[in-house]
């Protein structure tokens, strides 16, 4: 679902055409992505107008980031620890 959004706007009927499960399963999708910060919503008449939210995704990224930094370090020393074993 997020990389069809990717590519625009979507009504939630046209995203759940494209996948072989029910009309509620991509409701309740969709909502998980909406409560995870992930995507918008807004009303068109009748229809939900879905779009990736692009400060979802940066504050994701963010998080990713801080991760990579925080492993890279550890996992240097692991490698080190484990030359050090090999050597003996």
């Amino acid at each position: 679902m997020v990389e069809l959004l990717g590519a625009g706007e979507r009504s939630a009927g046209a995203i759940g055409e494209q996948f072989p499960i029910s009309a509620p399963a991509v409701s309740q999708h969709l909502k998980t992505l909406r409560e995870a910060g992930l995507v918008r919503v807004r009303v068109d008449g009748q229809r939900r107008i879905y779009s990736l939210d692009p400060d979802g995704f940066a504050e994701m990224e963010a998080w990713f980031e801080k991760m990579r930094r925080f492993w890279s370090g550890r996992l240097d020393a692991l490698e080190r620890e484990l030359k050090k074993e090999d050597k003996k």
